[in-house]
Order: structure tokens, then sequence, then C-alpha cells
């Protein structure tokens, strides 16, 4: 395989997904302050307060705790419990927000930025709470909300956030998260501690941030929500097929990339001939990007194709060149943008 990475000048969702899907969390907070302002959608220069904040912040944490208690590593959140207190309907709306104004962005408005131990080079809001108690809008999110991709941006964050309270919820480090792919319903699971399974996300919308928002073989725009022209399918790497030749493992995270229907199904498209040699390098980079990236999926795709780098190159190698036999058609997209990952 060679090296095919792409170097480019990286755009506002490239910042944003940096920040929501890459960074190190200890609590979920971060997850539902991006959920609360892709939501808002406020303009650049607009300000909001830390009370007109509170209520859509506090909505996000209060559904997800109803999904799972367990929303950090901490032993116990002051915050959290008047979360909790809202559920059980000792504390009424209006208090939720006082106590999410007062405890709710204590930490998270510092550290939102923050990717690796530093703020990325585009910001999103401005601190302001010393001088107007809230955060100002700058133009980086009006750029963001421009941009085709963004109706993604909101999956991608919940799916990334349904990955990381589900190994939080199962009490093993996020890293260490087994997650399987159903074919038929096109959804990631678990299995958890009573050996019983446990859905956790769409398939598409985990997948979709590592792949720009884009096609894996074209890198036409793709776009989640059911009745979106532009739904990408969940496309075998290796197609299913193989799987009546005794090929073992296909429905794995590692063989699963998000292809608009055209390069899947279309005139022309792959179908069950086999992806191209530089297709292959793309996938091994893909997994290798998520790999060395602090992303749930990582202990799954080292298990299934193997604990180092050459291992898993090699593993791909081996299938690829198994499979050449059997499929005999190689294939290969017509590429519709610039090369993006």
């Amino acid at each position: 395989m060679t090296d095919n990475s792409v170097r480019r000048e990286l755009q506002p969702e490239d910042y944003w997904r940096g920040i929501v899907l890459f960074g190190r969390n200890v609590q979920s907070y971060k997850f539902a302050l991006a959920r609360a302002l892709l939501e808002l959608q406020p303009d650049a220069g607009d300000l909001l307060k830390l009370e007109d904040l509170a209520p859509v912040y506090a909505r996000h944490l209060v559904d997800h705790l109803k999904l799972s208690d367990k929303q950090g590593i901490a032993a116990s959140s002051t915050f959290l419990d008047s979360c909790r207190g809202f559920i059980s309907g000792d504390l009424s709306q209006s208090q939720l927000v006082d106590k999410t104004v007062q405890l709710g962005f204590n930490n998270v408005i510092d550290a939102f930025h923050k990717v690796q131990h530093a703020d990325v080079p585009l910001r999103f809001f401005n601190d302001e709470r010393k001088t107007a108690n809230g955060i100002r809008i700058t133009d980086g999110f009006s750029q963001l909300a421009e941009r085709a991709v963004f109706s993604n941006l909101e999956p991608e964050a919940e799916a990334r956030w349904r990955l990381v309270e589900t190994a939080w919820e199962l009490k093993v480090s996020r890293s260490l998260l087994a997650v399987h792919h159903d074919e038929d319903t096109e959804e990631l699971f678990v299995i958890d501690r009573e050996r019983k399974r446990k859905s956790v996300t769409s398939s598409r919308d985990a997948l979709s941030g590592y792949q720009k928002g884009h096609c894996f073989y074209c890198f036409d725009l793709i776009q989640l929500g059911e009745n979106s022209e532009l739904l990408p399918d969940v496309d075998h790497f290796l197609p299913h097929m193989l799987k009546e030749h005794g090929f073992k493992g296909l429905d794995g995270v590692w063989n699963l990339v998000l292809s608009c229907r055209e390069c899947n199904r279309g005139s022309g498209g792959k179908f069950a001939a086999l992806p191209s040699e530089a297709l292959l390098s793309r996938l091994h980079e893909r997994n290798e990007f998520l790999i060395q990236s602090n992303h749930p999926l990582k202990e799954t795709l080292i298990s299934q194709t193997g604990k180092d780098m050459p291992t898993r190159r090699d593993f791909l190698k081996r299938v690829h060149s198994e499979a050449w036999p059997i499929l005999i058609h190689r294939w290969d997209p017509i590429v519709k943008r610039e090369p993006l990952f």
C-alpha cells in the first residue's frame, strides 16, 4: 500500500469535528453544548446569554440521562444531580435552568475548543461570561452553518455521544468498547454484561464524520436523514457475498464505509466487484485514522484486524488478495470531487 494521505486547507467542519469527534471526554458536557449550538444556530455576533443557552443545553443532558445515567467518569457531579432531580420531579424547569447557569458551564466553555491540550485555530464562540454572562458567536460558527455538511453534524455528535456513554454505562474504557454491526438494521450494537444485545446508534451517523460527510469512493456529498436524496448506503468494502465463500468478519467496522448510491449500486457502481488497491490503501488509512484518534471504535478495529499497523496492513492485503480470484472484476470510481481523505 502506498501513502495516499491528503494535505488540504482545513474547513470549519474539520475544526468542529476535531472538537466533537476526536477530543478526550471525561464528561458529556461538550456533546451537550455542541448539540445546543447546532440546534439554536445563532448568527455571528450574537450574544447567547447563559440563561438562554441553559434550557437547551440542560434538555440534551436530561434526555441522555434518561438513556444512560452514567454521563462521565467522575464519581459524582452536583450539576448532573440537579438534572436527575428534574427527571424525578424534585426540581422545576426554572430551578433546573438556575442550577445550569450556576453550575453547568463551569468547565465546558473553557474546554470546548481544546483538542490535545490546545485550542483549535478556529473558534466558534468567545467567552464573555465575565462581562456579559454569555458567549459571543464568531464568524467561524456562521461559516460552519453555511457549509453543505452542516445538517450532518448533529447526528454525528449524537452518535459519538451514544458510543462514549455506552462505554461508561458498561463500565469499560471507551477505547475497549467492542462494537458490532447489524446488517439488517444498519445499527451498531454491543453485548452488555448480562450478555444482552444493546443498540447504540446508527452506523451511518457513527461513520459519517470520519469520512468528512462525503462518499468514501467518489467524495461526492452525502447527507444523513432518512428522507434525504443524498442518504448514503452502508457498504461492505469487500462485498458481503464473499461470506458464501467462507470469508469471516465482513460485517466488522473495518469493512464498512459510507457510499453514495451511485457508487454502490448505480450504473457503473461497485456492486460485487473488488475495489482497487488504491481504495484498499484508503481503507487502511481510514482505519488507522480511527485507531490513532481517541475513538470509541479503536479496540473494535484492533481486535478485528490486528494489534499493530503492519499486521493490520497485512490483514487487508491478504483478504483483498484472497477475494481477487472469486470476484474477478476490479473497480474504481469516477472521482467527482477533490480527495478529502
